[in-house]
């Protein structure tokens, strides 16, 4: 169970990003739904997960809807996510969003996060919305039934609350040092 609850505000963070930017929550240029997904290079489920979030992005960022992925896994114990591999897959997989490495594994730890990927859906108010996983099919987008973060969204957008509020996130665990 992640350390934010429920409706509890966003916990901010300073990160660095695979263009070499610095990126916080508070950042004018992110919009006012924020999506926080902890995810990595290696895990087959964040890789099958990864044209989704692309397309979930492109959908909704129209809605003023922001999405944020960060890498905490120990680098030193898996090399493919290490700062250079995650400049590569982003420029490799066309991200759409930021990509941000947490070194320290500090903000994985202050959200609670577990699972690549795990999701953070914060909404204009900057509070915890719905967290969880991304759909509930992984390795066949076709036969997914439900959209869990799309539905999310689709409900803030819209300024309704959103039904499901909590899934588990299905993936690989985070890889602590």
């Amino acid at each position: 169970m992640p350390n934010i609850k429920l409706n509890d505000p966003y916990v901010n963070f300073k990160l660095p990003s695979t263009s070499e930017e610095s990126y916080s929550l508070d950042r004018p240029s992110l919009g006012e739904i924020k999506v926080v997904i902890f995810s990595c290079n290696h895990c087959p489920y964040a890789q099958a997960w990864e044209d989704r979030i692309i397309n979930i992005q492109e959908k909704f960022s129209k809605d003023n809807v922001s999405i944020i992925m960060i890498s905490s896994n120990d680098a030193s114990k898996y090399p493919e996510d290490n700062f250079e591999k995650m400049q590569e897959r982003h420029r490799d997989k066309k991200f759409n969003f930021p990509y941000l490495y947490d070194e320290s594994q500090e903000v994985a730890k202050m959200y609670g996060a577990e699972r690549t990927p795990e999701v953070f859906v914060f909404d204009s108010k900057g509070l915890l919305r719905y967290t969880g996983a991304i759909d509930d099919n992984y390795e066949n987008e076709s036969e997914v039934k439900s959209k869990y973060l799309e539905d999310a969204l689709k409900s803030l957008i819209k300024g309704n609350m959103v039904i499901v509020e909590a899934t588990d996130a299905v993936g690989c665990t985070i890889k602590w040092k």
